[in-house]
């Protein structure tokens, strides 16, 4: 449950977003930036946490009075490699939280949970059977046993949007598959049942958390589960193309038993005028969001 710093929204002095190149802290800096907020936008070619001296590059950027957004991972982890590089990118951020900051916000994952068949809330049982879920589970807790300023810990669902560059499985490749003309194939009969987030309601709410200078943890969901099937369906017809849907022998168990829903009750009650946006809208606007750039450059 998160716990509100400022009685008010109250834009804070300056956000320092490392992680700006990628897909949440990109979503995140234009988000504040919209606000007209003082944004320093950080990514690996101002400060590489992977080299010897990240943390004392980075503390040198920061002052009293910023807000730190930890964007900035090598997702999704899926390597002993790629783990140990996030610890090392994780060490070096915690240590620059040595500077006097009026907040830090980690930006996590639903990867921390262990799969129930309730839903999930923000006290469920943290025992990720994944590479990427540990990952993030020790970087909450390497901020948390550490850093003395007001912390806040995001924990966003499958997120999806036009600017993704990770090509997951859901929105993001289904979009691409029918950009191309390809068919869209599912694994087994895409019956799993998941929460997907427009990264834009994601960025709202960690401005959210940023203006109101929260504490504690939050997971980014909007309480409704869709099927892989009835999304990969959804995007045909939104895409307004003859696609092909195809279903695939699986070879594994599927994730987190095939059913992964969150109980919101406590972002209701942080943020009780903070819609999420439905499933069908938020495709349409990617979609849209997609097609924008394509027409500009046919111009």
């Amino acid at each position: 449950m998160l716990r509100h710093g400022n009685a008010a929204p109250t834009r804070p002095e300056r956000v320092v977003v490392m992680g700006a190149g990628g897909f949440v802290g990109n979503a995140i800096a234009a988000r504040l930036e919209r606000d007209g907020a003082t944004v320093m936008r950080l990514g690996r070619r101002e400060v590489d946490l992977l080299t010897t001296g990240a943390a004392e590059r980075l503390l040198g950027l920061l002052r009293a009075g910023d807000v730190l957004v930890a964007a900035s991972a090598l997702a999704p982890c899926r390597t002993p490699q790629m783990l140990r590089d996030n610890m090392v990118m994780a060490a070096a951020l915690v240590a620059a939280c040595a500077a006097p900051l009026a907040q830090i916000v980690n930006i996590s994952s639903d990867a921390v949970y262990a799969d129930c068949p309730e839903p999930l809330t923000e006290v469920s049982s943290k025992a990720p059977d994944s590479l990427h879920g540990a990952m993030h589970l020790a970087r909450e807790i390497m901020f948390r046993n550490t850093v003395s300023a007001p912390l806040a810990i995001l924990r966003p669902s499958l997120l999806y949007g036009a600017a993704d560059p990770h090509n997951g499985y859901g929105p993001n490749r289904f979009l691409r598959l029918v950009e191309r003309g390809d068919p869209i194939v599912l694994f087994g009969k895409g019956e799993e049942q998941r929460d997907h987030v427009l990264i834009d309601d994601a960025a709202e709410l960690a401005a959210r958390v940023i203006y109101r200078r929260s504490t504690g943890a939050l997971n980014v969901a909007t309480g409704t589960v869709t099927s892989f099937r009835d999304v990969a369906e959804m995007v045909a017809r939104y895409m307004g193309r003859s696609t092909a849907i195809l279903e695939t022998p699986r070879t594994q168990p599927m994730p987190h038993n095939g059913y992964r829903p969150f109980d919101i009750a406590s972002c209701r009650a942080a943020f009780p005028d903070f819609v999420f946006t439905p499933l069908a809208e938020g495709l349409r606007r990617t979609i849209a969001d997609r097609r924008e750039p394509a027409e500009r450059r046919g111009a």
